[in-house]
């Protein structure tokens, strides 16, 4: 089977007569359609890297003397499968000890890379370009080892800043309200980050680092014996009032964007409300917040479109949770004999795959049931909503599978539309019962793999490569933003799929370069009912030994706060 490129441009969606969608739905549907790349023209930037304002990886806020967190002496003892279950993982208090092990296992530097004339910073939830749209935020509630407040994490002095303190009041009407201990967890994005290096494109990269970060921050709360629930009752516009981004002064398009808010609380208690009462949010919305963000460039590019995106697409006080998540075994593979915490910190983005290193069938059987949801199991019961992702695998080098097109069914609920949207040739043949894989063609497609994935040829030189398959229109329709959760799915299966490859002794890479069009084609498909949202790729690295590594926070060591602030941090 080769792939034949479709024509250039697709305007079917304007073209269908008849159709009417909401003024959101057509700005979400005109950016993912203008934002593809084809073959021979590529979605808008600015065609150079411009690297006299190449942002600043890390936000700082000035003005405020940050709350040191102590770095852990010892990971704790947990194995492989306590990266998912929770029963297996024993509860561990909120103190400050224990949330900076949390901070430290999810959203820290794991490494400094360096080579002549480039140093660079690895930290534990991975980036498109290592770039680091992704903020985060804890609120504290207790005050045994800290006033409460709103505080921003910063990742490069392992600290929180504090922006605003709680009145003891404020924090027993939270308690009250979730009627349990914990604090309450918020991530944001800057689309300036990632736009600097990939323009229009730039708002899916920085929702993929979202979903990568949610799947981080689940693991690392569940070893600790916690569970992260979505406050998806909350509103776009009220997580900003909760964080103070209302009295925040911005640098013009260096402002931050709120995407989730969730309550971290022991992983035992169930029925978390998932709201916040619109009092409480006045309440918070009215303190003092201090601090005034860093700059990250001296000049910026204003992508319009992705401003109309990120406005068509904000969350307004709806719940997306959906059907509970079954109870479903693991499936009987090999398990890797690392420790969960080794899992982590060893997590890398390999640049080059060896064309050479294959894995067994048990091994990739395993990552990919890894990726299926389940009740109680870490990530997914984060309860972002029903399955909207399925995995579009080229199989190149798995012992014991035949080379060829393979879909991973996440919900075998959407077998029959899938096989009705797909070629008709394709033979839907399952080779193992006990997984929803389904064997579509059979024979090599490294070529292919690398051609769909813009000529990369780590997507056809590893043991298999794959594209995330969201079911897409009908998504739109129901609510535009869940275009934005559509692509949190596809980096939490991303993040999942990180760690299994470190687990099994191989290493994986995100792509976000891909032809869309020619994945559809591929597939056959003739509409936007399911797109192609997130490549992937895993196989054997291929180490740079020109690439020198030094300890995380080996820039600490003399605390000079002065000097990390005016580091020059380069992209590799």
């Amino acid at each position: 089977m080769r792939i034949i490129e479709p024509p250039l441009l697709h305007d079917h969606v304007r073209d269908i007569p008849g159709r009417q969608q909401s003024r959101n739905v057509d700005a979400v549907i005109r950016y993912h359609e203008e934002t593809k790349h084809h073959f021979h023209r590529n979605a808008r930037s600015l065609g150079y890297l411009d690297w006299a304002n190449q942002p600043n990886p890390f936000r700082l806020y000035d003005g405020l003397t940050p709350v040191k967190l102590p770095f852990a002496t010892k990971d704790p003892h947990a194995f492989y499968m306590d990266l998912y279950e929770r029963t297996r993982n024993q509860f561990r208090h909120f103190s400050i000890e224990n949330l900076s092990l949390f901070l430290e296992l999810s959203l820290s530097i794991s490494a400094w890379k360096s080579m002549p004339g480039s140093t660079w910073a690895l930290r534990i939830n991975p980036s498109s370009g290592n770039l680091h749209p992704t903020e985060s935020y804890v609120i504290l509630l207790q005050q045994s080892d800290t006033d409460p407040g709103v505080f921003h994490y910063s990742p490069l002095l392992h600290a929180l800043e504090r922006r605003t303190q709680f009145p003891q009041k404020l924090c027993e009407y939270l308690r009250g309200h979730f009627h349990t201990d914990g604090f309450l967890f918020s991530l944001t994005s800057i689309f300036w980050r990632e736009a600097w290096k990939y323009g229009e494109r730039a708002f899916r990269y920085c929702n993929h680092d979202v979903g990568h970060a949610i799947a981080s921050a689940s693991f690392a709360a569940n070893l600790l014996g916690w569970k992260m629930t979505y406050l998806s009752d909350v509103s776009d516009e009220d997580i900003a009032r909760i964080l103070g981004f209302h009295r925040t002064q911005w640098v013009q398009c260096e402002e931050e964007h709120p995407e989730i808010l969730c309550y971290v609380h022991p992983s035992e208690v169930k029925d978390i409300p998932t709201n916040l009462p619109s009092e409480l949010v006045s309440r918070i919305s009215q303190l003092r917040f201090q601090g005034q963000p860093n700059r990250l460039s001296d000049d910026h590019v204003d992508w319009e479109i992705i401003s109309e995106v990120a406005k068509a697409t904000l969350k307004p006080g709806l719940s997306s949770q959906g059907k509970p998540l079954p109870d479903r075994p693991f499936y009987d593979g090999e398990q890797s004999r690392l420790e969960a915490p080794q899992i982590i910190r060893q997590r890398r983005s390999a640049v080059a795959l060896d064309g050479v290193t294959n894995i067994s069938k048990s091994q990739f059987l395993t990552m990919l049931d890894k990726t299926l949801p389940r009740d109680q199991c870490a990530p997914f019961d984060f309860k972002l909503g029903p399955v909207r992702v399925h995995l579009l695998l080229f199989v190149h080098r798995v012992r014991g599978v035949d080379p060829g097109l393979y879909m991973f069914l996440r919900d075998e609920a959407d077998f029959e539309r899938l096989r009705a949207a797909c070629r008709s040739e394709f033979v839907w043949k399952r080779p193992d019962e006990k997984v929803p894989l389904y064997l579509l063609w059979e024979g090599p497609l490294m070529r292919d793999a690398a051609a769909v994935s813009c000529q990369q040829e780590i997507a056809g030189d590893g043991a298999f490569s794959l594209g995330m398959i969201a079911d897409f229109r009908r998504s739109i329709e129901d609510a535009p933003f869940l275009y934005r959760h559509l692509y949190w799915e596809t980096g939490m299966v991303g993040q999942v799929l990180y760690l299994e490859a470190e687990a099994h002794g191989v290493r994986a890479t995100g792509i976000g370069c891909f032809f869309d069009d020619p994945v559809h084609h591929t597939m056959g498909l003739k509409d936007d009912q399911f797109q192609s949202l997130y490549h992937f790729t895993v196989g054997g690295p291929v180490e740079d030994e020109r690439l020198q590594t030094w300890p995380p926070y080996s820039h600490l060591k003399e605390d000079e706060r002065a000097r990390v602030q005016q580091m020059k941090f380069d992209e590799p």
